[in-house]
């Protein structure tokens, strides 16, 4: 069976070991850069199942990486950060990252977020319910492709985006929470979480409204949540 590959991008070697060996005890495979360039290349050239990117390399920014690997993969991406501050979270959320954890971390907890994240990617990697598309109203959601289309034009949507929308869709109509909304089950900072997920519907909205300004598809249900009319 082949071994699932972790991409560690990280300039500090301390902390770098201790996530290698902490991975490696699990049995999962890791490659390590310390430069973001060097990083890049190898994602040119090998496959990888989940990358954790520090955010402050010596050479570029851990988000111009997430960008970039974005911009050819849809891998899950940790980000690797010191700062705790909110703006850094929902940036590289925005970018499409699907986690965050802050210096210092707990190896245990940081092996447990990336098996989750793992194990979810390969549920859509087969579930057979993503392979043919998913047509409501005026949306089309193609989980093959990892794409959406609205009154018949593709969606420029980043990864948290695109998981919020397609929640909405296939649950057409039902309120869902915040708690639902949000792909992190780690996360236990509840104000955090609304804030971020009220940042995504806002950014979802302004896309939607680019399309076709006379629709508003995406409802506030207040105290509840958010429910989608595709109508």
């Amino acid at each position: 069976m082949t071994l699932q590959k972790i991409l560690l991008v990280e300039d500090e070697q301390a902390i770098a070991d201790a996530v290698v060996f902490a991975l490696q005890s699990e049995g999962l495979a890791v490659r390590h850069c310390l430069y973001a360039e060097r990083a890049l290349e190898c994602l040119r050239q090998e496959e990888f199942h989940l990358a954790l990117l520090d955010v402050g390399l010596p050479d570029m920014s851990g988000f111009d990486v997430l960008r970039q690997l974005r911009a050819v993969s849809m891998i899950p991406a940790m980000m690797l950060t010191a700062r705790n501050d909110e703006i850094d979270r929902v940036l590289g959320l925005e970018l499409g990252a699907d986690d965050y954890v802050t210096k210092p971390f707990s190896s245990r907890e940081l092996v447990a977020r990336v098996r989750a994240h793992l194990r979810r990617a390969a549920l859509q990697r087969h579930d057979p319910a993503h392979e043919a598309p998913l047509r409501q109203g005026v949306f089309e959601l193609d989980s093959a492709s990892a794409s959406i289309h609205f009154c018949a034009q593709k969606l420029n949507l980043t990864k948290a985006e695109y998981g919020i929308l397609c929640k909405l869709l296939t649950n057409a109509r039902r309120v869902l929470s915040r708690a639902q909304l949000q792909d992190n089950p780690c996360n236990h900072d509840s104000d955090a979480l609304e804030r971020t997920v009220d940042a995504h519907i806002k950014a979802l909205r302004a896309k939607l409204k680019q399309v076709d300004a006379t629709r508003d598809p995406i409802q506030t249900r207040r105290g509840f949540g958010y429910c989608l009319d595709p109508a």
